[in-house]
């Protein structure tokens, strides 16, 4: 029988690459999708009749930037988009590749296309590694169709790929995988001809578990599974054998139940008595159960306004850029913009006097209803304004010594009402005097 051999570019294999018979291939390898039924997830991408789902299946590629998490599906979507396109499929990686490589591509690309009219699908992994001068060095050919370029990169493609290249590419987000569907695959790894072989017994909890770890990779779970598989004990795969092979233990953790609930609760609360350990212990089974960083990220945005607020202006600019960073790096690496910013808001001091005074005046207002300014405060700016009084009469602060004007910019039915009682802890000290001063000029 003919042996059939692995080459990543899908042709004949070049220098630094080896070639792999196929049932020695990584069980990921083997299990890619020959067919978009087969793809699991995405759906936001490929649903009947989405752009890019039409491209595919009708064999009209245009170049792309596919941008998301390991092991979604990047480079079986640049694949497929090769074979139904009836292209070669030239594949290299931008952490050891450099403009050479690129050159020989670009060469066989023209070279197919002058002699027999081939077009040639060129997959660019890790696309913003490329500095600028070797991404500049692909718009000739991404513009002039000589080559459909697809990008794949874990990075914010925004930030990490020349605006140029970008201009000419359709950008395409790719999610992480949801906990079932990577379940769709490992289940079909235990039953495909192309999966492990005499596969073991498998609990469903192991299968479970491996999932949940794989945190949406399915080249991680699938590869997890493998090393299980060869590990069984007594020709099965236990949650015990699972974590072996997972590297990690079990914890139970459900994304859309209690301990979810239960554990944000436990950061915020911790964090919010200033306790750095009791924070970092809570944060970390989050992000070992699995837990949406992103998620995290917008409760400490929450948090530093909420529980922190004046007392530690800082804190809130703190919060936002590790949202930033969390969406710029990902995961795994963006764990450590969570301790940073864990460790900051737990040790700021706090004080939630902006909370409470929204509350009390939200409440002033769900008890009186609608609140009309005087009309000295009331915009002037359109025809007729003038006419009904609106503007009249408003002293402009900076006529004053102090900035600060007597005029009373309450309604009448509010004068005298005070929601805003600042604390005595860090920089919201100062804005208490500050306020006290504030009153007392405006003789309040």
């Amino acid at each position: 029988m003919e042996q059939r051999l692995f080459d990543a570019g899908g042709a004949a294999p070049r220098r630094g690459q080896t070639r792999v018979p196929e049932e020695e291939r990584p069980l990921a390898v083997r299990m890619r999708p020959a067919t978009l039924d087969e793809l699991v997830g995405q759906q936001h991408l490929l649903g009947p009749e989405s752009p890019l789902r039409r491209a595919i299946e009708d064999g009209r590629p245009h170049s792309m930037i596919l941008y998301g998490p390991p092991g979604t599906g990047k480079t079986t979507i640049a694949r497929l988009l090769a074979e139904n396109a009836q292209a070669a499929f030239e594949e290299i990686s931008a952490v050891n590749a450099g403009r050479a490589e690129v050159r020989e591509v670009l060469e066989r690309a023209d070279h197919r296309l002058a002699a027999s009219g081939e077009p040639t699908i060129f997959f660019l992994d890790e696309i913003h590694r490329f500095n600028k001068a070797q991404q500049d060095a692909l718009l000739p050919a991404v513009e002039e169709g000589l080559v459909s370029l697809v990008g794949a990169t874990t990075e914010n493609p925004y930030f990490e790929v020349n605006s140029a290249l970008l201009s000419r590419c359709r950008i395409y987000e790719l999610r992480g995988l949801a906990d079932d569907d990577v379940l769709v695959l490992l289940r079909r790894a235990l039953g495909d001809e192309r999966g492990i072989p005499d596969p073991p017994e498998v609990e469903d909890g192991a299968l479970r578990f491996i999932a949940a770890r794989a945190a949406g990779d399915a080249r991680s779970a699938l590869s997890g599974l493998e090393l299980a598989a060869e590990s069984a004990e007594d020709g099965a795969v236990t949650v015990a054998v699972a974590e072996q092979a997972m590297q990690r233990k079990a914890v139970l953790y459900d994304k859309g139940g209690d301990r979810h609930y239960d554990l944000i609760s436990a950061w915020i609360k911790s964090t919010r008595g200033s306790d750095p350990d009791a924070s970092l212990l809570y944060l970390a089974a989050m992000i070992e159960g699995g837990e949406d960083p992103r998620f995290i990220a917008r409760r400490m945005v929450v948090l530093a306004s909420e529980d922190i607020g004046n007392a530690d202006p800082q804190a809130l600019d703190v919060a936002v850029n590790t949202a930033r960073a969390v969406e710029h790096v990902g995961m795994p690496e963006c764990v450590h913009n969570l301790a940073q910013a864990a460790v900051y808001l737990s040790l700021a001091p706090k004080s939630n006097a902006s909370y409470r005074a929204l509350a009390n005046a939200r409440n002033w207002v769900r008890e009186h209803g609608p609140v009309n300014p005087p009309d000295a405060l009331r915009s002037a700016a359109y025809p007729g304004a003038k006419a009904l009084g609106r503007g009249k009469g408003y002293d402009y602060p900076h006529s004053h010594p102090e900035g600060v004007s007597p005029q009373e910019l309450m309604p009448a039915e509010a004068e005298r009402e005070r929601f805003l009682e600042l604390s005595e802890h860090g920089a919201e000290a100062s804005l208490r005097e500050r306020l006290e001063e504030i009153r007392r000029l405006r003789g309040r």
